[in-house]
């Protein structure tokens, strides 16, 4: 069956007749959830052409036809989305290669004081400034071709241990990464990506077969650093008008909180040389130079290197 078809397949078995004032007609039930001809007559179309759309042999629809399908199905508005790209699909132009960041590009990520990244549609980590490395983790260590936020997602195990709800955070990027595909139908690195993800990750490919869908809008992120400990940031994500496909992420908190304090300690810390960093002893604790834990304390308090004051 085809994505279209698994994707109204799962939709149906999330409703129940009940849910839609139908009656449960048949007991018991060889079907969960709706079956198709509930949907067309909630979607007032016939059943033979519901059914020709969820096999894949209707090659276009009217706004007005997935709109009925989407109220039939309660699909939220990013599903409702995801249907209609699923059905004007087309295939992606291969060998399309993606555009370079720009210098102009790269020196805002220079000037931005917080963690920023640009990523390419298939969350391709394009370029980052250093408070984004000292965030997650020193993405040059990375060999390109795997330096997708997503697979670090899964298959990093430090960014398994730096979401404090690591479960949310990767589910939802699999939601999002599911309405990349609808927007870029056959392209091959993409199906490469899922595939490998899919191999090597149960949860992934759980999700993934549970057909959520999710925008990349921004929101708040909830991690457990291992120098300066707990922090919520907001998250925003900013289209690059100047080349298509790119985006840039910023990871902010609000002034004056907790949050915005540790960035600010973050940051002072990822501009100290890594050879004259000591590994923190737990959660919170920034880490001194040798040279500051030869020389103990200073006039800014116990713990507390000087280049951060």
């Amino acid at each position: 069956m085809s994505e279209l078809g698994d994707f109204l397949k799962a939709k149906r078995a999330t409703v129940s007749p009940k849910d839609v004032g139908l009656p449960a007609v048949g007991n018991p039930r060889r079907v969960k959830g709706l079956r198709r001809e509930e949907v067309a007559l909630l979607a007032a179309v016939s059943v033979d052409h519901y059914t020709r759309l969820e096999q894949g042999r209707v090659s276009a629809a009217s706004d007005n036809l997935l709109a009925g399908i989407a109220r039939a199905l309660r699909l939220t508005d990013e599903e409702h989305e995801y249907l209609r790209m699923l059905v004007q699909a087309r295939p992606t132009r291969r060998g399309r290669s993606e555009p370079e960041v720009s210098n102009a590009m790269r020196d805002l990520l220079d000037a931005l004081p917080t963690p920023a990244l640009v990523l390419g549609p298939r969350t391709d980590i394009l370029a980052w400034n250093a408070a984004a490395a000292a965030l997650f983790v020193d993405f040059a260590e990375i060999p390109a071709h795997q330096r997708a936020l997503v697979r670090l997602v899964f298959l990093e195990p430090r960014m398994r241990t730096l979401f404090k709800n690591w479960e949310q955070v990767a589910a939802e990027a699999v939601d999002r990464l599911r309405m990349t595909a609808a927007r870029t139908p056959g392209d091959p690195r993409l199906m490469q990506l899922v595939g490998e993800l899919s191999v090597h990750d149960l949860d992934f490919r759980r999700w993934w077969a549970g057909h959520g869908v999710r925008t990349m809008a921004g929101g708040r992120k909830l991690l457990r650093h291992p120098v300066v400990g707990d922090l919520a940031l907001d998250w925003q994500v900013l289209q690059v008008l100047s080349s298509p496909g790119q985006t840039l992420v910023t990871y902010t908190a609000p002034a004056g909180s907790p949050s915005h304090e540790a960035l600010r300690i973050l940051g002072s810390w990822a501009a100290v040389p890594p050879d004259r960093r000591s590994e923190p002893k737990q959660a919170g604790e920034l880490p001194r130079t040798d040279s500051e834990q030869l020389a103990g304390t200073d006039e800014s308090g116990p713990g507390v290197p000087s280049e951060v004051v």
